[in-house]
């Protein structure tokens, strides 16, 4: 059985630059880390792993060569193989564009049986990409998945839980599923299998690799939503000082509140 897991490096703080050309996040490699909800995923897949023999775990993501470092946290923690799609012509992609390129690298990959993702993104927060990838590769999917129950031979059963209700759902393979973040938890990574990937070089996939090589389908040129202007909000602080008994400042302070459209 083959798992493929995306995984995504994400700013580490709020703190971050956008580009005032394009509209997007400047992404230079300092201050990242690997996406919260990721995480949740690759432990999702270790307990596959750990419930039916012969498992293999393959991470990918896409991003500029500076993202191996979440494929080698990856591989640190239990992943088996990793894969990193990277080209200057991906580029600014919307979540259609990144979902499709995504789709693109897994048909190179080839021959697996399950999809994990974790629910959204931390810097996007659209929880958008998972079922965009499963529409682009035709395949079932199952989203907000809570926990595994069991995984049989040609057949996965997991808990999607919702705002009120969970679902018990049996999805057959080949298959994806985006993991909900406190769906167990995540295991650190291992200095041991550190030492053991020492000498692993990550591969590289770029556009030339791809089956669609047109590059009208990748970044800024494949993404149909655009982003217009990006801007910090206003943030202003203003304070007041009211006089009174405590009745006369109860009633101060509600008509404060009522000015404000807050009562």
């Amino acid at each position: 059985m083959k798992i493929i897991t995306c995984i995504k490096q994400v700013p580490a703080s709020s703190q971050v630059e956008v580009d005032p050309k394009t509209g997007v996040l400047i992404r230079d490699g300092n201050n990242v880390k690997m996406n919260p909800y990721d995480l949740y995923a690759l432990e999702a897949a270790f307990k596959v792993k750990e419930m039916k023999n012969e498992v293999s775990i393959h991470a990918i993501t896409m991003g500029p060569p500076s993202a191996t470092s979440v494929l080698n946290e990856a591989l640190y923690m239990g992943a088996d193989d990793a894969s990193l799609i990277t080209d200057r012509r991906f580029a600014g992609a919307d979540v259609l564009a990144t979902s499709y390129t995504l789709s693109q690298l897994i048909r190179h990959i080839e021959n697996y049986d399950l999809i994990v993702c974790g629910k959204q993104t931390t810097d996007g927060d659209t929880a958008q990409v998972g079922p965009e990838i499963a529409e682009f590769l035709k395949i079932p999917h199952v989203p907000y998945v809570k926990q595994i129950i069991e995984v049989k031979e040609h057949s996965i059963i997991v808990i999607s839980g919702y705002d009120l209700y969970d679902e018990k759902i049996e999805i057959d393979f080949p298959c994806l599923i985006t993991v909900e973040k406190d769906s167990y938890v995540p295991r650190l990574p291992s200095f041991r299998r550190k030492q053991s990937f020492s000498g692993y070089k990550i591969p590289m996939i770029s556009l030339k690799d791809l089956e669609d090589q047109d590059p009208d389908h990748y970044g800024l040129s494949g993404s149909p939503t655009q982003v217009e202007e990006i801007f910090p909000p206003n943030k202003k602080m203003e304070s007041k000082v009211i006089e009174g008994s405590t009745k006369e400042l109860s009633q101060k302070i509600f008509d404060i509140l009522k000015e404000s459209r807050y009562v």
